[in-house]
C-alpha cells in the first residue's frame, strides 16, 4: 500500500497541546490564539518593531561569533544557514522542515539534524515541539520501507497581520529576548518508491530568534498558521 501523500511530518499537528507551544516572550496577542501561545506566555516581551522596517533585520553588526562555526548537516538534514534576518531564516526553516528523506537518513539523523536549527537558549525554545514534527520509530521505518522522501519550495515568509499590529501598539515590547513570529508559505513534494509521489499546499506560523550581533535560530511553531 503506498503511502499516505498527507506529510507524515505534518500528521499530528491538529493534536498538539497549546501549552507545548509556549516558549518564547511575547506581548500578549489575544485577537489570535494560536499566535499567543507562541510568543505570548512566558515573559511578555519580544523584539523591536522589525515588522514595520523589515530592514532593521539586516542592519545588526557583522560580528556574529555568539553562536560559533556553523552546524553541519545530518543525514539528508540540511545546515541551519548563517543569517541574521527573521524572514529569511524563517523561510529557510520552514524549507527544513517540509523537507526529509528516509532512504538516507535515519529517524535520529533527521531530529539531531533538526537540532542543530534551534536557538541557542533553551530557556525560550520549543524543542518538543519541533521534535514532534518527526513521526514515532514505527512509522518512520514504514515510510523508509517504501523510500518515501520530500522536497519543499518556499514561495512567501511574512509578519502576521497581529504581530505586527501587537508590535505597532507596543514597539519596545519585543526588545529582551527578540523573538519574531512569521508565516512561511509554500509547497512540498512527496515521493516514494515505484513512482508514486504527489504535491501540497503548506502554511506553518514559526517564531525565530534574532537578536542583534547573532544569527538567528528556531524556537518554535505555532498549532495554527497566523495570517
Amino acid at each position: 500500500m503506498k503511502p499516505s501523500r498527507t506529510s507524515a511530518l505534518h500528521r499530528h499537528t491538529g493534536h498538539w497541546s497549546p501549552r507545548r507551544r509556549i516558549t518564547a516572550v511575547a506581548v500578549a496577542i489575544t485577537v489570535l490564539v494560536a499566535l499567543a501561545a507562541l510568543v505570548a506566555w512566558t515573559t511578555g516581551d519580544q523584539d523591536q518593531n522589525r515588522t514595520t522596517t523589515p530592514a532593521a533585520a539586516s542592519s545588526a553588526p557583522a560580528t556574529k561569533d555568539r553562536l560559533g562555526p556553523p552546524v553541519p548537516g545530518t543525514g539528508s538534514v540540511a545546515a541551519p544557514p548563517r543569517l541574521d534576518d527573521p524572514l529569511a531564516y524563517a523561510r529557510a526553516a520552514a524549507g527544513m522542515l517540509w523537507s526529509y528523506d528516509t532512504r538516507t537518513t535515519s529517524r535520529d539523523q533527521q531530529l539531531a539534524g533538526m537540532r542543530g536549527w534551534m536557538s541557542p537558549e533553551t530557556k525560550y525554545t520549543d524543542w518538543p515541539g519541533i521534535r514532534s514534527q518527526v513521526p514515532d520509530p514505527v512509522l518512520w521505518s514504514r515510510m523508509r520501507d517504501n523510500a518515501q522522501h520530500a522536497t519543499a519550495t518556499v514561495t512567501d515568509a511574512k509578519f502576521p497581520s497581529t504581530f505586527k499590529q501587537a508590535l505597532a501598539e507596543d514597539p519596545a515590547a519585543l526588545t529582551e529576548a527578540y523573538i519574531y513570529a512569521v508565516t512561511v508559505t509554500g509547497k512540498q513534494t512527496i515521493g516514494w518508491k515505484d513512482g508514486g509521489g504527489g504535491a501540497e499546499d503548506r502554511a506553518v506560523t514559526l517564531a525565530v530568534q534574532c537578536r542583534p550581533s547573532t544569527y538567528c535560530g528556531l524556537v518554535s511553531i505555532a498549532p495554527r498558521v497566523a495570517p
